[in-house]
């Protein structure tokens, strides 16, 4: 290598203060040794990606690769080369090389991050591989500076496993061809399976039903049955199984199948690219299945029967092309299960009946459409009426408008009988005398007379009273019947938690009684909602009986009292429980309830704050298709005091916006920060409520089978409007402890619901980068590439485009509604867009948005137009049907395509007033 003068001088006194900091390092170390050192910052990204597997079509297959080096060594004459071997039996002798060729900087994807613009450079290769007879490609690469310079290979270097792509065929054989025992190798004989009309296209479905002993002496029936391995191998396998009783989580591997934990959802990816997902039943005739796996890595399925009689267990599998589909299949098969085999109580019906008669017309929005502040973080467990009310009055001081209060656990009048929280007991539906003095009723009032903007005041209560029951002692065992049950306590000793040991509950004759009275005493205190935790508490009885007829009875008469107190305005706290999912969250015949998606969030503890997004990202896989709205739980906006860095703070905002769900805070009075929380709220002008942005489609991930410990982005994608005219979105997230980069394709493998032929524009939240027109479609696909550092994020929106042809040769002119910037997830803040070609020749935008903001619109001529005069010129921008003022209108200043209209300036200096209506209307002319 040659280097200049002062380069050499540079790179040698580095090299003599290394010797002084590091005497341990061997004094015969070569100055092309240390240069080597030097230059190991070189890091290689590809696509298709390495570690993962890739599904592809088409004739060809390209692979391209992002190498990032240093700054002074961009004009070396790097060389990459692909090393790949065919089909899924080959050996090493089967490995070819391909080289690279460097691509031409035109034809460069955009480079939406930089980790250091001015320490790094991006060069580009590509290589392009002729389909032929291909199934499958196993690769990896390796890079080198120049010919006199070694190998030097992504294993080594960076830790990146082999990559793998799948080649789909068209004359593929369809599912509809093959039975369930061509599909798992060594199929249990004594299994009874039938096939079934599954009910998601290009899906095959069956059913399998195990038979188990009736439960004795009130002691459940176990029984484990050996089912089969999955095509006899496979490529990759993902499931989510039970942490601990009250949650899932994921968990994934490669050809060995392994479970720490009984699943409750399985899928495997063969290595023709096919998906088969197991789902097991619970709930009907009081019978779980579940799957667990043998030490030769057999799937098995393994049941619990609570009858007294002999059961069937049931598990379904669906075979598709995609594992969405597959998955799909099970879940809508389970619905149907669900409504046919579970009875309907007589208190039931006539409840709802009731329920039927005392509907009320009210405005049509949803209570956690707004932003929301719960205690449980923030205030600690010694809650205080004085504690709560200084705390809101904290966050009115700082511009804080919350719409929703959640007053979290330790607000309730407990005997303190237990060693702690979790055996403490409920005395009474009132609140605790020594912190509340003046009691609930006088603290909501005060709440509500002084802080307008608090619409909804939720509650925390555990279903059955408190993490202990109800006191043997206190006015409520008094009051209503009451049984004494044992539980077991294989999670406390697990979780280090005193779960186990005896608890008094109310009895079955009078739990409707108890939470209708309950919710009744709420209610007339100004309280209207709840949030019910610690349903879990069922599942560990260890009395079959108890767990065949409570578990039923607690759910509906907290599912009816909630609907005629709250109208449903609940959250179900620490309740994915195979038996409750079936029972409470399946159901369709109600609206959805909000539905804790995965344990608590911990800020304290540096090390969940990744697991915690990734974990509620796969689970969402399964809650996409219940009755609920996954809720993400709080998160602080200023991160943890004890860890301060790196802060999680955005991660998870950025996580919660992109998820669908409720987005609430748990801040510290006085910890705020600001400028984070307007990037997920903005106001609404009817209410003057700050309302949050939700994706009408939830958030989940999109790589089932990325394993966590893997180094890859992990990727949550979600949508909002309509089919075909909606608004993809991808949000990434760096979930190592590294600094990792990427190249990402614009089509529907990471931006689902992209049409191909439609032009799209892709816009960056973190830095307001752009990337369009782009096309989706063809044989090639646009690229981006993406980088983030440790605890790094971004969300990644496809806003569609509409094209308008221009006379005179001068090409097309593309418009697309970016709706409000600067909002992680603005795009959810679009009600309707319309884009029309007057007859005078302008162009006409109609934009409904739902809150006040920047709105961002994406006109391709807009440089041009600058180029002539000001913008404001060419423009008729008008909002509520009137003018708006002309410095509200400018142009952005990252990319010159994009018109800014600042809608919460123009709303407040023209003093408009929404009347009865709920959204902003923008209109916006300019020439063709």
């Amino acid at each position: 290598m040659t280097t200049n003068r002062d380069s050499f001088l540079i790179d040698l006194l580095i090299l003599l203060v290394v010797h002084i900091l590091n005497p341990i390092l061997p004094m015969n170390l070569k100055y092309s040794d240390f240069l080597q050192a030097r230059d190991m910052a070189a890091f290689v990204a590809t696509y298709p990606p390495l570690e993962q597997v890739t599904q592809v079509k088409g004739q060809t297959v390209k692979f391209q690769a992002v190498l990032e080096i240093p700054n002074h060594l961009e004009k070396e004459p790097w060389e990459v080369s692909l090393w790949y071997s065919r089909g899924e039996k080959s050996t090493k002798t089967d490995w070819t090389e391909a080289a690279f060729a460097l691509v031409d900087q035109s034809h460069c994807p955009v480079s939406l991050h930089w980790p250091s613009e001015d320490d790094l450079s991006r060069l580009y290769f590509s290589v392009q591989l002729p389909q032929a007879e291909l199934s499958s490609i196993n690769f990896t690469v390796k890079f080198r500076q120049s010919r006199e310079h070694s190998w030097r290979w992504v294993r080594d270097e960076h830790g990146l496993a082999d990559g793998l792509v799948i080649i789909e065929k068209p004359n593929q054989k369809n599912n509809s061809d093959v039975g369930l025992p061509g599909l798992i190798h060594d199929l249990n004989p004594d299994l009874k399976w039938k096939s079934h009309v599954s009910q998601c296209p290009g899906t095959q479905l069956w059913s399998i039903g195990v038979p188990v002993e009736g439960a004795g002496d009130d002691k459940s029936t176990f029984a484990t049955v050996p089912l089969g391995i999955p095509w006899g191998h496979f490529v990759r396998w993902f499931a989510l199984i039970r942490d601990w009783s009250p949650w899932l989580a994921p968990r994934q591997g490669k050809s060995g199948f392994a479970l720490d934990r009984d699943a409750l959802l399985c899928s495997f990816l063969s290595f023709e690219g096919k998906h088969l997902v197991f789902l097991g039943i619970s709930g009907p005739s009081d019978v779980t299945a579940l799957f667990s796996s043998d030490q030769s890595g057999k799937l098995m399925i393994h049941i619990r029967n609570d009858n007294p009689n002999e059961k069937t267990g049931t598990v379904l599998v669906a075979v598709g092309d995609n594992f969405e589909n597959a998955n799909a299949a099970v879940m809508y098969h389970a619905r149907g299960l669900g409504v046919a085999s579970t009875p309907t109580a007589p208190e039931q019906d006539a409840g709802e009946q009731q329920l039927a008669d005392e509907v009320k017309a009210r405005w049509y929005e949803t209570w956690y459409d707004g932003l929301g502040y719960c205690t449980w973080n923030s205030l600690g467990m010694k809650l205080t009426d004085e504690k709560l009310l200084n705390a809101l009055d904290v966050l009115a001081k700082h511009n804080i408008s919350i719409s929703t209060l959640i007053i979290d656990d330790n607000w309730q009048d407990i005997d303190y009988s237990g060693s702690g929280q979790w055996q403490n007991r409920l005395n009474d539906f009132e609140a605790e005398p020594k912190a509340f003095p003046k009691g609930l009723r006088s603290l909501v009032s005060d709440i509500r007379s002084k802080h307008k903007n608090i619409q909804t005041i939720a509650v925390w209560h555990a279903l059955l009273g408190y993490w202990g029951g109800v006191s043997p002692d206190g006015p409520l065992a008094r009051r209503y019947k009451t049984i004494e049950l044992a539980r077991q306590d294989e999670d406390a000793e697990r979780r280090n938690l005193p779960l186990g040991g005896k608890m008094i509950v109310i009895a079955k004759e009078d739990v409707s009684a108890f939470y209708n009275d309950y919710y009744r005493f709420l209610s007339s205190c100004g309280i209207d909602a709840v949030k019910t935790d610690a349903q879990f508490m069922m599942d560990t009885w260890t009395s079959a009986s108890a767990r065949s007829t409570l578990t039923r009875a607690y759910l509906d008469a907290w599912t009816i009292a909630s609907l005629r107190h709250f109208s449903n305005r609940a959250i179900s706290c620490m309740s994915q429980v195979p038996s409750i999912i079936f029972s409470s969250q399946m159901p369709r015949n109600r609206t959805p309830v909000v539905c804790r998606n995965s344990d608590d969030y911990f800020p304290d503890s540096p090390s969940s704050h990744p697991w915690h997004v990734w974990t509620n990202a796969h689970n969402a896989l399964l809650t996409q298709h219940l009755n609920v709205i996954p809720d993400w739980d709080m998160f602080q906006t200023t991160g943890s005091r004890q860890h301060p860095s790196p802060s999680y703070a955005s991660f998870h905002a950025a996580a919660r916006c992109i998820s669908g769900g409720p987005v609430y805070i748990t801040d510290i009075p006085g910890q705020h920060d600001l400028i984070l929380i307007k990037q997920i709220t903005g106001p609404n002008p009817r209410n003057n409520r700050s309302v949050i942005f939700r994706p009408s489609v939830l958030g989940k991930t999109i790589e089932q089978y990325a394993n966590y410990d893997d180094l890859t982005l992990l990727k949550v994608g979600a949508y909002h409007g309509r089919a075909a005219t909606g608004t993809p979105i991808l949000g990434v997230f760096n979930i190592s402890n590294r600094y990792l980069v990427e190249l990402l394709p614009v089509g529907p493998k990471y931006f689902s619901g992209v049409l191909d032929g439609v032009y799209y524009v892709v816009r960056s939240h973190s830095n307001g980068k752009v990337l369009g027109p782009v096309k989706v479609g063809g044989e090639s696909e646009k690229l981006m590439t993406v980088g983030l550092g440790v605890a790094g994020w971004d969300i990644l929106t496809a806003f569609p485009m509409e094209k308008f042809k221009r006379g005179d040769g001068k090409g097309e002119l593309y418009v697309a509604n970016l709706g409000l910037l600067g909002k992680m997830t603005g795009a959810a803040a679009i009600l309707a867009s319309r884009y029309s070609l007057q007859e005078n020749g302008r162009v006409f935008v109609d934009v409904l948005v739902k809150a006040l903001g920047i709105l961002g619109i994406y006109i391709s001529t807009l440089p041009d137009m600058e180029k002539e005069s000001s913008v404001q010129e060419h423009l008729m921008v008008t909002i509520q049907g009137q003018p708006l003022p002309p410095h509200t209108v400018s142009v952005n200043k990252v990319d010159g395509h994009i018109l800014e209209v600042d809608i919460e300036t123009a709303w407040k200096e023209l003093g408009l007033e929404a009347g009865w209506a709920n959204e902003i209307e923008v209109k916006i002319y300019f020439p063709l």
